[in-house]
């Protein structure tokens, strides 16, 4: 079953701005119901008065939505979810409400292990790949951290798949502006261990690239959002993928160019079935 608890929606307003070109008020007011058939998954609808665009958060970091956004939550947890109304001007408003999931969705489990990087067990479930220093990665309790302008290096794991089954791919990105960078994401066959040179097994399936333009900008937000790095299985922007085997692949992250500083960070890193 599936429980829903809906707190009071907190509206917070900019004060009023003489300028009327700017809203002197947003309304980020939103109500939220289960999807009936569908497991987990619910129906945020928002108010649309005096709003231009919306941010949802549900807890990994604010990505730009719909209006009537539909939110999926596959594992068992308590939830807040963020509604950010932005106005003329560029006022903003905000309101939230949590949810209770009461049980983890069986087909759409997250099949990444340590994917918060949050501990040393977490931790170990990854391995690492320098093509180039100073490029290196970094775990903490913040996520993993790719750093070291004009180095690359990857992280990857091992997981196993079921042959045309469709599998989603994303993860929480922050970091600030670079130059001359690509972030990308594969998911091969090769175990990047017995891979001579780059990986690129199975081809790019997501990621940031500066020539595309993104990540030339402060990043922040899930991958599939923000992105522009197409995937090459499908030709278009999508984080979908299916494998021709049943058994093992690979996840591969890999990034080199000019990073930012202070790196790019992931965190929140999942592979579901859909």
């Amino acid at each position: 079953m599936l429980f829903i608890a809906l707190g009071t929606l907190n509206s917070c307003d900019d004060e009023v701005n003489g300028n009327v070109l700017v809203a002197s008020s947003v309304d980020a007011a939103f109500t939220l119901v289960p999807v009936t058939g569908v497991t987990n998954t619910y129906l945020a609808t928002a108010q649309p008065n005096g709003v231009i665009s919306s941010r949802w958060d549900t807890g990994d970091g604010a990505y730009p939505g719909k209006m009537n956004e539909t939110i999926v939550l596959p594992d068992a947890g308590t939830y807040t979810i963020t509604h950010t109304a932005i106005g003329a001007g560029g006022a903003m408003g905000t309101a939230n409400t949590q949810v209770v999931v009461a049980t983890s969705d069986p087909v759409k489990g997250n099949l990444v292990k340590g994917g918060s990087f949050a501990t040393a067990t977490d931790q170990a479930n990854w391995k690492k790949v320098i093509y180039t220093a100073p490029g290196d990665w970094t775990y903490s309790s913040k996520g993993a951290t790719i750093s070291g302008s004009g180095g690359h290096a990857g992280i990857y794991q091992a997981i196993d798949v079921v042959k045309d089954k469709e599998y989603s791919i994303d993860m929480v990105v922050s970091g600030g502006a670079s130059a001359d960078m690509w972030f990308e994401v594969y998911a091969g066959k090769k175990d990047p261990a017995t891979v001579s040179g780059d990986y690129s097994d199975g081809g790019k399936v997501m990621g940031l690239n500066t020539w595309d333009g993104c990540g030339n900008s402060v990043v922040s937000g899930k991958l599939s959002a923000i992105g522009c790095t197409k995937n090459e299985r499908v030709g278009m922007i999508s984080n979908v993928v299916k494998f021709d085997i049943t058994g093992k692949i690979y996840l591969m992250i890999r990034c080199g160019g000019k990073i930012a500083a202070g790196g790019i960070t992931i965190k929140s890193v999942e592979l579901r079935g859909k």
